[in-house]
């Protein structure tokens, strides 16, 4: 999970997504520097801004920031400060993962789709691929479910033609990697890359 902070594009806010939502259907509720957004209509939570952050942590950071375990206890304490009584329950573990294709075939009903097995070191995962570079023994960026593109992007579940995927095979140009080649295909990494590790965008 990312946080975002930008001083100099949107003022000193940290900006903590938690779902996405309708932006013109959401409730703000304000305890002191925090608001917290809700869906009006069902009540889920859709994420927290912290305003006046720089006063309460010191951000070197620009952009999308990965959430840490000290970061996570920093909001937590901000919440306290601010008497809003909640916690944010999220997975810590890295999204942006070095996966390895273990099969590749033929999606049955769509030409220009590959259905893969990914490896990610700790569970193989069902993959459809649409590009055109895609095979099996290549090591890969995986973006899991649950991980949040630079685009804005946020990965799910899904079924692609009648057949399930989980997460997303990335292309350089997808991760927002400086010099991305302009052709359509994945990111192939060298095979010193170790399967399951967690691939930095920085």
């Amino acid at each position: 999970m990312q946080v975002f902070y930008n001083r100099d594009g949107i003022g000193d806010v940290l900006i903590i997504p938690v779902a996405q939502g309708d932006r013109n259907e959401v409730k703000q509720e304000r305890f002191g520097d925090v608001v917290k957004i809700t869906d009006q209509s069902n009540g889920t939570l859709l994420g927290y801004n912290i305003f006046n952050a720089s006063s309460y942590v010191n951000i070197n950071e620009k952009g999308a920031i990965q959430l840490t375990e000290e970061w996570l206890t920093a909001i937590h304490d901000i919440f306290q400060k601010n008497e809003l009584a909640e916690e944010l329950n999220v997975d810590l573990s890295p999204k942006f993962v070095v996966g390895y294709v273990k099969e590749k075939d033929q999606h049955e009903n769509a030409d220009k789709l590959s259905v893969c097995q990914v490896d990610l070191g700790d569970e193989t995962v069902q993959i459809v691929c649409g590009a055109p570079n895609v095979d099996a023994g290549q090591k890969v960026v995986v973006a899991k479910v649950g991980a949040v593109m630079p685009g804005g992007m946020e990965i799910k579940d899904a079924e692609l033609r009648g057949v399930p995927s989980s997460g997303m095979i990335c292309s350089a140009k997808e991760l927002g990697l400086p010099d991305a080649p302009k052709e359509k295909g994945i990111l192939v990494l060298e095979d010193s890359y170790e399967v399951g590790q967690p691939f930095s965008l920085a």
